[in-house]
Order: structure tokens, then sequence, then C-alpha cells
């Protein structure tokens, strides 16, 4: 049994500022083949399928589908608003290395 990810305060805040469940949308984290170290990460708003993993906190919420799970494993999703720019992130301890653009990671 995976332990699923977790979700912080400040990442479910955004998503009330951008109004996704108002749209009927969730923040969907996914894992896929390619990027520049073998797997990434694609992080959009999409509408709840039935076989998701759904995260809920302050009437948002994110959704991990079936297959992603497994990579995503005590990971964090948060939310980071720096200098580069305001993006939702990934704490992930199952990477063993990840590059530059966060986005894409090895395990």
């Amino acid at each position: 049994m995976h332990i699923p990810p977790k979700v912080t305060d400040r990442a479910f805040e955004r998503l009330a500022e951008i109004g996704a469940s108002a749209q009927g949308k969730a923040l969907r984290v996914a894992v896929e083949g390619g990027g520049c170290s073998g797997f990434q990460y694609n992080i959009d708003l999409d509408e709840p399928a039935a076989d998701d993993l759904v995260l809920e906190g302050a009437g948002e919420k994110v959704l991990v589908d079936a297959v992603s799970l497994p990579f995503l494993a005590d990971a964090v999703i948060d939310f980071s608003d720096e200098l580069i720019g305001a993006r939702f992130v990934i704490n992930n301890p199952n990477a063993s290395s990840s590059c530059g653009c966060g986005t894409s990671f090895s395990m």
C-alpha cells in the first residue's frame, strides 16, 4: 500500500484563489514518461475521473490517477511563490535525481 501524497494548505489556498472548484475543476498531478530525466510531472486543472485518488482541503480537490500514484507515494504537493515564478511544486522523496526545470525526475 502506497502512502498517498500530501497537499499543503498553501496549495489548497492557491486553488481557492484561482477558483478551481467554482469551475468544477481540480488540480491533477500526473506522472508521465519523458522529460530530460525519464519521468515528468504534468500539473493541470481537470475534472475528476472514476479511478482518481481525491485529496481534499479548503473546499478544493487534488487528483492523482492510479498509474501515477506509486510514483507520488509520500510526496508533498505545494505551491511556491518565488522570484522565478509562482507554480505548484512536488517534493518527491522517491526521485533519485531531478533536473533544473523542476518538472522532470528519475527514480
